[in-house]
């Protein structure tokens, strides 16, 4: 790729949405570094009619030889050539309907069927729209041209810089010419776009499809707000001279940072006020400032290679939550990262079987359920926490460094590290390379002797050898560098926090006399589990959660840090339960929301004796939380509260609670009547009634689907047809989904299903018997379903389980790794459920 290097291209497109065909050509201008006879360009499901080189003022074809199977086209020359020259290749393509290159979209209102297409490149996928070398490191400049019908409206990276009439009902729309950039950025699609302009930031553009626009209010102004945010912190003027926003109906992933044009699930951008819940605001804002930010961090400086990837989604991940929690600290947003990164993260590395967030790379890289919680995750809880070791002054300044340094240029890892040791006297790269380039995160097995504590490392995994771990016992783990941050509590009530960097396999520390409790990761910014062997030291952790002494996230982390070693076979769920006594008066939405999610996964594993005691703990726990914050959202409450409240209320339900159950079908029937319901708990009620009113809720919630214009709405009904508490209605639902509901959700349903008490003992059943359906799915979203049925809907069947799949994880297109993963998960819950 480095003898002959792509310098910039010129890229016509005249799509045709009736046909969904496109005719392409591209004019390509590249560099010969040393004498080349021919190009290897990336082609995929393209059909080329011609090729020409342009060099020294003629004009000569090509010879063409294609390799389907490494998806290149070799353009052989008929001379040797050196220096610039250039290329014009003509072709055509399909309109494909896989949301991955240029593909179609569809919106559908009642009986209007609005058609729009639109290009997703990343990873690899821009080879599916036009030749080029389809690499991050190999960035071009690109001007975009379109033919178009007039009525439409067509995007791409940059402004438009003129639009002309043709004589055929088309125009023909030029726009200006990109920075230098990688090839899975570039952008362009047509569609009845609709528009609306930032008033403070004129650059801020946002579009919808017909209905949508009066929906672009908040995007709008959280992408001013985080545009600004980004360019005062990094430094760094945004390089466009326009930021568009753009909502479309089908997309497979949340969000996609094209330069200049970033595109995203309409839930993911539009706003209504009578149907978004404060969950969905919040989400919204924080994609809309994680796209943002990688327009520096991806677009700005890119990766030169895959196998760095996560310079772009860690630190993506990791910045809009500052950016949020900028503009809006009462959302607690760094409690909600430890409950949707960090936790997230530590639960996928505790397999043994795990990545390195520095990931393989080469000529492609998969996003799916093996990477994405490592390279997403775990990257950006890794950033916490150097954040936290380095502390701000430096980590601003080594972002600066590392952005200055490498604009319009690529990046790998070891150039962050040399930016922040250009800034701090901390041995970065030492810290930042034991975690980023090795899998799996330590374990700190801790004792008191004495005035003394003494700390050992390992790594942490669920499994042991026998089943499907560490296949040897060769010696212990090298340590990693941990950035150790400990609170001491004395018996006279005061309390002295102090940091260490533990970098070796053991440490003693002297306490001094008078130290009544030691709680490690004191803050929970440090991406380690803890494990105290001594009970006394845990007991005197959990008087200081009952009376509150520590902080929320503590609170939070001693209780997770605990349910992960039942799960590995180090604890007694029983013992976890008893811990949970110290939390029965509990207000604090992080702790609440870690308890109910490993009640729920507990309740769901477990079975007989054990299960009734989970119930009879979690149903009356619940019932308090609810009963203190209320069934209905209160005008000014806290954003948690809101967010607690939804998340409680089926669970409550599920694990028997009568309170609960009996107010959400009320809300329910109040729904069928034609009343409204506050978009908060409009989830909660509409799960609660297809659980509690058989008959009645399924034709409801499907006639709904049909009609409601929302997204975030139709999201929820999915949700809720696989909450149905009926076999018969359940599989009723679900062939209503593989019918009727649109590639994008088809999974959400059965996601659903695969918590669902009335269908775990039934759902890996369907599945393999509707697995040619679900093969259609999108390779990512059938993964979502492979990872959320088999590691709960096996339990009991899992010879069933392990047979379907054999030596071979290819029975399904989700891919190797995902079936691994959810077999890893499997044993898991086995062996968590035979412990008792």
């Amino acid at each position: 790729m480095n003898d002959v290097i792509p310098i910039h291209y010129v890229v016509r497109i005249a799509p045709d949405l009736e046909t969904l065909v496109f005719q392409g050509r591209i004019t390509l201008t590249a560099r010969a570094n040393v004498p080349a006879t021919n190009l290897v360009l990336h082609a995929l499901s393209l059909d080329i009619h011609a090729c020409h080189l342009e060099t020294n003022g003629s004009r000569v074809p090509c010879a063409l030889l294609p390799d389907p199977t490494a998806e290149t086209i070799r353009i052989d020359f008929q001379q040797s050539i050196s220096g610039d020259f250039r290329l014009d290749i003509a072709y055509a393509g399909s309109i494909n309907d896989k949301m991955a290159g240029f593909y179609r979209s569809r919106q559908v209102r009642g009986t209007t069927v609005r058609t729009l297409a639109l290009t997703q490149f990343e990873e690899s996928a821009a080879r599916m729209a036009l030749p080029c070398v389809d690499h991050p490191a190999a960035k071009a400049t690109f001007d975009v041209v379109m033919v178009v019908d007039a009525s439409l409206q067509a995007v791409s990276n940059g402004e438009i810089v003129s639009e002309t009439e043709l004589d055929d009902g088309k125009k023909q729309v030029v726009f200006e010419t990109t920075p230098r950039m990688s090839p899975y950025l570039l952008f362009f699609g047509v569609g009845d776009f609709r528009w609306a302009a930032c008033e403070t930031d004129r650059r801020v553009r946002a579009a919808a499809m017909p209905g949508g626009e009066g929906q672009l209010a908040a995007g709008l102004d959280y992408g001013e707000k985080s545009l600004r945010y980004c360019e005062d912190y990094f430094g760094i003027p945004y390089p466009m001279t326009k930021l568009d926003l753009i909502a479309v109906p089908d997309f497979a992933f949340g969000a996609m940072e094209n330069w200049g044009a970033v595109v995203f699930r309409e839930n993911l951008l539009l706003l209504d006020p009578e149907k978004t819940s404060q969950a969905g605001r919040e989400r919204i804002f924080e994609v809309i400032a994680h796209e943002i930010v990688h327009q520096w961090f991806g677009n700005l400086v890119g990766p030169s290679d895959w196998k760095y990837l996560w310079l772009n989604e860690s630190f993506a991940t990791f910045f809009a939550n500052r950016v949020v929690d900028h503009y809006c600290p009462e959302w607690q947003t760094w409690e909600q990262f430890l409950h949707t990164q960090t936790s997230v993260a530590m639960r996928r590395d505790a397999l043994w079987e795990t990545p390195a967030i520095e990931i393989p790379g080469g000529e492609h890289v998969v996003i799916n359920a093996a990477t994405a919680p490592i390279i997403y995750n775990k990257g950006a809880g890794i950033l916490y926490q150097m954040a936290g070791y380095v502390g701000e002054t430096h980590f601003h300044a080594g972002i600066r460094h590392y952005l200055k340094t490498h604009a319009y240029a690529c990046a790998e890892s070891r150039h962050l590290w040399e930016a922040y040791e250009a800034v701090s006297d901390k041995p970065v790269t030492t810290l930042m390379k034991g975690w980023v380039g090795r899998p799996g995160f330590p374990l700190l097995n801790v004792t008191r002797e004495g005035d003394a504590l003494v700390i050992r490392q390992e790594r942490f995994t669920y499994l042991p050898a026998a089943c499907g771990g560490p296949v040897s016992d060769s010696g212990p783990v090298a340590p990693w560098p941990v950035p150790l941050r400990l609170e001491v509590f004395q018996e006279n009530g005061a309390s002295k926090a102090f940091d260490l960097l533990m970098d070796k396999q053991e440490a003693m520390l002297h306490l001094g006399a008078g130290t009544v409790a030691v709680k490690l990761n004191a803050g929970q910014k440090g991406f380690y589990r803890v494990h105290y062997l001594d009970d006394d030291m845990l007991e005197a952790l959990a008087m200081r959660v009952a009376d509150r002494t520590l902080c929320a996230a503590d609170r939070w982390g001693l209780q997770e840090d605990l349910f992960a070693l039942v799960r590995a076979g180090r604890a007694s769920l029983e013992s976890y339960l008893d811990f949970l006594c110290a939390y029965r008066a509990e207000d604090g939405f992080l702790p609440l929301m870690g308890i109910a999610d490993n009640l729920r996964l507990a309740a769901l594993v477990v079975d007989g004796a054990r299960r009734e005691r989970v119930l009879s703990f979690a149903a009356p726990f619940l019932e308090t939380v609810l009963g203190r914050i209320g069934f209905e959202p209160l005008e000014k409450e806290a954003n948690t509260t809101r967010m607690l409240r939804d998340a409680l209320l089926f669970r409550a339900v599920l694990f028997g609670s009568k309170t609960a159950r009996a107010w959400g079908a009320e809300r329910f029937r109040r729904l069928m009547d034609g009343g409204w319901i506050h978009p908060d708990v409009q989830r909660s009620v509409l799960r609660i009634g297809a659980w509690q009113l058989p008959g009645q809720a399924l034709p409801w919630l499907q006639k709904r689907f049909g009609t409601t214009d929302s997204e975030h709405e139709r999201m929820n009904i999915l949700t809720a047809l696989g909450s149905l508490g009926n076999r018969r209605e359940m599989e009723a639902a679900l062939s209503f989904t593989l019918q009727e509901v649109p590639q994008r959700n088809r999974h959400l349903p059965l996601v659903a299903c695969a918590a669902n008490p009335a269908a775990v003992g039934w759902l890996w059943h369907w599945v393999t018997a509707h697995m040619p359906d679900l093969d259609s799915f999108h390779p990512l979203l059938l993964e979502r379903v492979i990872d959320a049925v088999v590691p709960i809907c096996g339990l009991g069947q899992e010879a069933s389980v392990r047979s379907f799949f054999g030596d071979d994880p290819s029975r399904t297109k989700a891919g190797g790794a995902a079936v691994r993963i959810a077999l890893a998960f499997l044993a898991v819950n086995e062996r968590m459920r035979k412990a008792g």
